[in-house]
């Protein structure tokens, strides 16, 4: 029997899988799948590493699985397509550690009391990760459990990166600058080195452009600073999320429109970004693609927030040796690189634009004073080497 650990990435109404086998030093995927629509319509499918259908479930309309349902779903399908694996552990993707956790954790009940007290840091979050966590303690109370944070790889940053201009009784609270998306700015880390050694050991700035982005400095491949702050709907515009924004207009928002707490959250969170400004979509490729004015507009504002942020990251790097993209949009997105690329030549970025259109690896010309690259992430791969590590 071959040692297989299950990592799972558990959002409000969906819960996405993967099965890598431990055949050698480094985790082998073995299938994908997930379950969606958790409290509307749900739907099951799964794949194996080569993207065939293996596996395929749906429920009737208005049925409500939720995440036990869910979780039972995919266990039975795993329990179906065993044969010559043995599950020896589970790793979960977690958003907020706090500053507590700094390092991948195995889950106790102790350990997920103090993850509770997070919650309020990341409402919409981390109670979702956590309950599955929860539900395959009753289930497998056996089985090992990983919990992998993704605010863990900017712990490193130092102090003045972390902090607010705020009075001391509000930042004792943990109210600071946390920093997102770790888990695939730290994969991006691992395997720099056989893209571009300079740059992994030099100044590097990451940008993970997907329906949530973000950016993140790295000297020597260790965090120095991220756009995204104490949520993770700071910094860039996104899919649905607004990214930054004067805490004024909040205020405004109160006393001038009377929005309380949770309709402000339901705009920032929901109606906003990409989809708030073009009033098309949330999906970078139907506006692309699209003729309507506002939905142009609305590149052209994701490129120029992502060229302001790029040009303040390498201030705080003193320079800047390489730019690489990543995520669905920084992978897939030929238009948004080169816009970025060509704002951004006043660094000494000079774009290959056939290689761009390749999709890299390397898309600056052999002349350019800093590299760009395109590298896809695998932020579940990270989570299975952390599990791996962790159980040892």
């Amino acid at each position: 029997m071959t040692d297989a650990i299950l990592v799972l990435n558990a959002g409000s109404s969906s819960i996405k899988f993967r099965v890598f086998a431990m055949k050698g030093a480094a985790p082998e995927l073995v299938m994908r799948g997930q379950a969606e629509g958790l409290h509307t319509a749900p739907a099951f499918s799964a794949f194996d590493s080569a993207g065939k259908q293996i596996g395929e479930q749906t429920w009737e309309k208005g049925t409500a699985i939720g995440h036990e349902g869910a979780i039972a779903c995919i266990g039975d399908f795993l329990r179906g397509h065993h044969e010559g694996y043995e599950l020896i552990a589970v790793g979960h993707r977690v958003v907020h550690g706090g500053e507590v956790f700094t390092q991948p954790v195995l889950a106790t009940p102790e350990v997920l009391a103090k993850l509770d007290e997070l919650v309020p840091l990341a409402p919409l979050h981390q109670p979702h990760n956590l309950e599955p966590v929860r539900i395959i303690a009753r289930r497998r109370p056996e089985l090992p459990q990983v919990l992998c944070f993704d605010t863990a790889f900017h712990r490193a940053q130092p102090e003045v990166a972390q902090a607010f201009a705020l009075p001391e009784k509000i930042t004792s609270r943990g109210v600071r600058r946390y920093g997102f998306h770790g888990l695939s700015y730290e994969y991006i880390a691992s395997v720099l080195p056989e893209f571009a050694p300079s740059a992994a050991t030099g100044r590097t700035v990451v940008a993970h452009l997907g329906n949530g982005a973000s950016m993140c400095a790295m000297a020597a491949s260790k965090s120095v600073a991220s756009t995204m702050g104490f949520t993770a709907v700071d910094g860039l515009p996104m899919g649905t999320r607004c990214g930054s924004l004067d805490p004024g207009v909040i205020l405004y928002l109160i006393d001038q429109m009377g929005m309380d707490a949770r309709a402000i959250e339901n705009l920032i969170y929901k109606e906003s970004g990409l989809l708030g400004v073009s009033a098309v979509s949330s999906d970078m490729r139907e506006l692309l693609a699209s003729d309507d004015p506002r939905a142009r507009f609305a590149v052209e504002l994701f490129a120029y927030r992502i060229g302001r942020d790029l040009g303040s990251l390498a201030a705080a790097l003193g320079g800047i040796d390489a730019l690489v993209f990543t995520a669905g949009i920084g992978e897939h997105a030929p238009a948004v690189r080169e816009r970025v690329c060509k704002s951004a030549a006043w660094l000494g970025i000079e774009l290959d634009a056939q290689a761009n259109s390749r999709g890299g690896p390397c898309i600056s010309t052999a002349s350019s004073k800093v590299s760009a690259w395109v590298i896809p992430t695998d932020e579940e791969l990270m989570i299975a080497r952390h599990t791996q590590a962790t159980i040892g």
